[in-house]
């Protein structure tokens, strides 16, 4: 069975390496995503004041499981449990079981969150609003929980939960957005550097997970050649990403872990 580079955040990683090798599928991480918290003044004050107003939100939205980190990591004291969450009216939505089970370790409990179904095509923003569309009523407000990249929201560069907005909103809803925590680029080390060049043509398999990865990866390596390196994307996105910068072999499977490792086997 080929060796498998997890390229996702490292916090994030190192559950794949571990779900993966519990598996019998041989894996490393290589995070292509450096995840830290948000230093910018402006964005650390609308957080607190965001922790301060929870009770007027009919949801609360999260992008990842860095977000549920750092959104609760500034307040330890903030506790969401079942009858505090219950008497504001207020749901955690989460795209995925990473975020899912990301919020259950934050101390939410599973009945207060909403997510995709087990059999959804996708995790993402479309597969999260077939689950919660019905829950919005016209004047509700959403708070959306993202990171920021190289000084720039999300937002401002396009992304699925844009397009959740503007369903909230079409809905009659209202949403807000507040930045918890920063992504940039990783800083490899040598050896790093080399395992990377070496995957790129021994068969390795990278499991993709982000555009922004792959985009992390480009500049990390400038002129490698891709065309021996076999890419397993977790949604079409992010395979027409991986084909535009070179990789000779791209797949796509469904993000949940069964599936990836139905590929993998597939791909030995």
């Amino acid at each position: 069975m080929p060796r498998v580079i997890v390229t996702r955040p490292a916090r994030e990683a190192a559950h794949w390496v571990q779900l993966l090798g519990a598996r019998g599928v041989h894996a490393v991480a290589l995070p292509l995503i450096a995840i830290g918290p948000c230093r910018d003044a402006a964005a650390e004050q609308a957080l607190t004041q965001a922790h301060a107003r929870l009770a007027q939100y009919r949801a609360l939205m999260f992008v990842s499981g860095n977000a549920v980190f750092h959104f609760f990591e500034p307040n330890k004291a903030l506790a969401l449990d079942e009858q505090s969450l219950a008497a504001i009216k207020t749901r955690a939505w989460a795209p995925g079981p990473g975020t899912a089970r990301a919020l259950e370790q934050a101390g939410v409990p599973p009945g207060c969150i909403d997510g995709p179904a087990a059999d959804a095509p996708q995790f993402d923003s479309e597969a999260l609003w077939q689950q919660v569309s019905a829950q919005i009523r016209p004047g509700d407000r959403v708070l959306i929980v993202r990171g920021r990249s190289n000084g720039v929201h999300e937002s401002a560069q396009g992304s699925g939960r844009d397009w959740l907005a503007r369903q909230i909103e079409a809905a009659g809803g209202t949403v807000e957005f507040v930045v918890a925590y920063q992504r940039g680029a990783p800083h490899f080390s040598a050896r790093e550097v080399a395992l990377a060049q070496q995957a790129a043509c021994d068969g390795s398999i990278w499991l993709l997970s982000s555009s922004e990865a792959v985009a992390h990866l480009a500049e990390a390596l400038p002129g490698q050649h891709w065309g021996a390196a076999h890419a397993l994307a977790t949604h079409p996105r992010i395979a027409e990403a991986a084909r535009a910068a070179g990789f000779g072999t791209v797949r796509e499977c469904r993000p949940a872990l069964e599936d990836v490792v139905a590929s993998i086997e597939s791909a030995a």
